[in-house]
């Protein structure tokens, strides 16, 4: 049987699922969490390596002659050397779409949350505000009604077509910027370029992949041209905004408000300029993380394995 590695199999699976399917197909060895400096002596004896966040680099591949196979239990796969890996002609699979409708659920509950303060509100009833105050009903932030008001998606992948979905039964507008936009049509979306996106927009909302090109492309001079009372939603990826401006924009009031699943480092250091900054909610990337997705997750990666030890590999990026 093929020795199966697991560098990081807490993320995925820290007690709630079941990891009985790889199991069956081979010798399976689980870590938590592996630090880079040890995934090579970790993954000495493995064919086969799964890995989320653990990075499998150049070097590291190079030291594992017996290495047949990468499975990254994630759809994001930069912390593969995808090149050095094709140059061993080992196949590297990952999982997509698993987790589309509950990082639109998140995208969703994270905009309710700017709109009405749900938390902040119930909170205020906790520490006795509503008891001692003379009045039936009081609001401690503005309250923003979704219908009739604009969102603009920039990335209209499978993601993104399913938040358009729920903005359109909310009775938003939709507009989108998107690579693709004859592919991916949508009845009720518009597409505009993207300066209009960030212009016309009372909410923006981001769901495109990170590249090169689009690094930190939300930076001072696009906020700038956004509404005043506009927000900025990120359950994509942290890189994609450029931090520091958007912390600025927030302190200045020059967007209302932003909530973010996603930072550029994770976890963020301490000194992460938006975790103090006003009118802005975080959470620590869990989009992806319901039960139902991780399990949807895991049954992928364990199908990914058994084709390709049936030697008809599926979901290959390399």
């Amino acid at each position: 049987m093929k020795n199966i590695v697991v560098l990081d199999g807490h993320t995925l699976n820290p007690g709630d699922l079941d990891w009985s399917g790889l199991q069956a197909l081979g010798n399976v060895t689980l870590y938590d969490r592996t630090p880079e400096k040890e995934v090579a002596a970790r993954s000495k004896d493995a064919h086969i390596i799964l890995t989320n966040k653990a990075i499998v680099s150049g070097e590291t591949i190079q030291q594992l002659p017996q290495l047949e196979y990468i499975g990254v239990t994630a759809t994001g796969f930069n912390i593969v050397d995808i090149q050095a890996a094709r140059s061993r002609h080992i196949p590297v699979t990952n999982v997509p779409a698993y987790s589309t409708t509950s990082v639109a659920q998140l995208t969703f509950a994270l905009i309710l949350e700017l709109c009405h303060h749900t938390g902040l509100h119930a909170a205020s009833v906790r520490a006795g505000e509503w008891s001692s105050s003379i009045d039936f009903s009081y609001w401690k932030t503005p309250l923003t009604e979704l219908a009739g008001n604009t969102l603009g998606i920039v990335g209209l992948g499978q993601i993104g077509q399913a938040v358009a979905r729920i903005a359109l039964a909310f009775g938003m507008k939709v507009i989108a910027h998107h690579k693709h936009p004859d592919r991916d049509a949508m009845p009720g979306v518009t597409f505009v370029d993207l300066a209009t996106c960030f212009r016309e927009a009372d909410i923006i909302s981001l769901h495109c992949p990170l590249n090169p090109a689009n690094k930190e492309f939300v930076n001072a001079a696009l906020l700038a041209t956004m509404k005043k009372n506009a927000f900025l939603v990120n359950t994509s990826r942290g890189p994609l905004i450029r931090e520091a401006d958007l912390a600025e924009a927030l302190e200045k009031g020059i967007i209302a408000g932003a909530a973010l699943d996603v930072l550029s480092t994770e976890p963020p250091p301490a000194g992460n300029p938006l975790i103090t900054a006003p009118n802005t909610i975080i959470t620590p990337h869990i989009a992806w993380a319901t039960q139902a997705a991780r399990k949807r997750l895991m049954h992928t990666s364990v199908e990914n394995v058994k084709a390709f030890l049936e030697g008809n590999p599926k979901n290959i990026i390399n």
